[in-house]
């Protein structure tokens, strides 16, 4: 139905910088809301940042200044630019799509790891 592929994880060190990516294969990409979640091991899934249809941002309180979410409709792509990672910023990074379905509100992508570790 919806397809979301996420990329660009890797290993960092602290004060380094990645972006990722997550590419959607749904019909109606412009009005979706889009979402950066994430989780570390014995931790709760928390939102990160996300980005309405309308372009406004919510960030996790923890990233605010150091990540930045924004889309590109013409490609269906969500990115997360993430500066100055800290070791706390270790998890999985999920990408979620709210399509505003009363069946099926939202989708997920695979995960991307992202490790922060001198």
């Amino acid at each position: 139905q919806v397809q979301l592929v996420e990329s660009g994880g890797g290993l960092v060190q602290p004060g380094g910088s990645l972006r990722l990516s997550c590419v959607a294969s749904g019909r109606r990409f412009s009005i979706y809301a889009m979402g950066w979640y994430r989780q570390a091991p014995g931790k709760q899934r928390e939102l990160v940042a996300r980005i309405t249809s309308g372009g406004s941002t919510n960030y996790l309180d923890s990233v605010k200044g150091r990540f930045t979410i924004s889309r590109d409709n013409a490609k269906s792509t969500v990115y997360l630019q993430m500066n100055s990672l800290k070791p706390e910023d270790t998890a999985v990074y999920y990408c979620n799509a709210d399509i505003g379905s009363v069946v099926t509100p939202s989708y997920w992508g695979q995960g991307t790891q992202v490790t922060v570790s001198s």
